[in-house]
């Protein structure tokens, strides 16, 4: 089964969170996304039996090899695309938002072309 962009932003989220303190919970993860917390025992359920993601008996979630592996492709891209279109005079919060979108529907090989040109 696909990762669906959604999924994508919940192993994003547990990456960017697990950089800013020691341990992330669901409800870090509800805040950090502006969403339920039944929404993320849904996509933790699945993330976990997918084998992205480990819920430990304290609650407290990790990413597995494969989870990191993803997060970390999505979150370059984010930072990437952010940092173009403001550097293009995209303001800050649109600049984010748009970049959100773009890291899901880039293909590995387009960014990987992009990323190259700009680092020329």
């Amino acid at each position: 089964m696909a990762l669906t962009s959604s999924m994508e932003d919940y192993l994003e989220a547990v990456l960017i969170l697990q950089q800013k303190r020691s341990s992330v919970r669901s409800v870090d993860i509800a805040v950090h996304l502006g969403v339920t917390k039944p929404s993320v025992s849904r996509a933790v359920k699945e993330l976990s039996k997918m084998g992205y993601l480990l819920k430990e008996a304290d609650g407290t979630l990790s990413l597995t090899q494969n989870g990191q592996k993803i997060a970390k492709q999505v979150y370059e891209k984010h930072l990437f695309f952010t940092k173009q279109l403001i550097e293009a005079g995209v303001p800050e919060d649109i600049a984010k938002k748009d970049a959100c979108k773009l890291e899901h529907v880039i293909s590995e090989e387009s960014f990987a072309k992009l990323k190259s040109l700009f680092q020329d």
